[in-house]
């Protein structure tokens, strides 16, 4: 039997604890999308030309989904948060200029999920007491989708910082392919419109339009999914460099 020394037996549990948070994401993706659909906001989105009554109707017919689906945010979804952080730890494989950019992404990814929180907050207090007066309903609505779609910049520089760090990792054995940080660009691109859900009531930049709403959503979505497969490569090449189980 194989004894390990200390320093093995602790790059041992760091794999471990990687691979937990890897294929923990996409059981925590369903759920995720599950309490998306769950929304009864989201399909169709609602349109920001929606009257005041036209609201505060939606909220007093759909109060009970709309409050299991924010609560099921609020407690599941900042889990997402250590499968960007698992692309952090790769990140800071790279060579050592990475790691500021690491770091950085760090600090955008956290930001995100702060926003991402809020806008759940401000859909919940909405729903909390549908009877309150459609206009204060919604001017609660108006600040819960502009906070969720238009506040791009940290998942935009997200998207940048990855592709800096890939770019500068010349290695002949990179942690990702250099595509990867083409792909992040055009990713932070796809994205990048839908900061005009602020401004625009109608048409393919309002929170509800093709750009702001679908093109965002998925766009990020098939990130997560092509960064999932990433991930699991430079896992097992990170384990076979370092003579680790993968």
């Amino acid at each position: 039997m194989q004894v390990l020394t200390e320093a093995e037996e602790k790059a041992v549990s760091a794999m471990r604890a990687q691979q937990v948070i890897l294929w923990s994401a996409p059981v925590l993706a369903f759920v995720l999308l599950v309490l998306f659909v769950a929304f009864p906001g989201f399909f169709p989105p609602m349109s920001p030309d929606m009257s005041a009554a036209e609201v505060g109707e939606f909220y007093r017919d759909n109060t009970g989904m709309i409050q299991f689906s924010m609560v099921g945010f609020n407690l599941l979804g900042i889990l997402i948060v250590p499968f960007f952080v698992l692309i952090m730890v790769q990140m800071q494989r790279m060579r050592s200029e990475s790691h500021i950019y690491a770091f950085s992404y760090l600090t955008a990814v956290v930001a995100g999920a702060t926003l991402f929180a809020l806008s759940n907050i401000f859909f919940a207090v909405a729903a909390f007491r549908p009877d309150r007066g459609d206009d204060l309903t919604q001017v609660l609505n108006d600040m819960a989708w502009i906070i969720f779609i238009a506040p791009i910049g940290m998942l935009v520089g997200q998207f940048v910082l990855l592709a800096l760090a890939v770019y500068a990792d010349d290695r002949s054995a990179p942690v990702f392919p250099r595509w990867t940080g083409h792909y992040a660009l055009a990713t932070a691109v796809a994205m990048l419109p839908s900061a005009g859900a602020a401004v625009f009531r109608d048409g393919p930049l309002a929170w509800d339009g093709l750009i702001s709403f679908w093109l965002r959503n998925t766009a990020f979505a098939a990130f997560v999914i092509v960064m999932f497969f990433l991930l699991r490569t430079a896992l097992r090449r990170q384990a076979e460099q370092e003579g680790l189980p993968s």
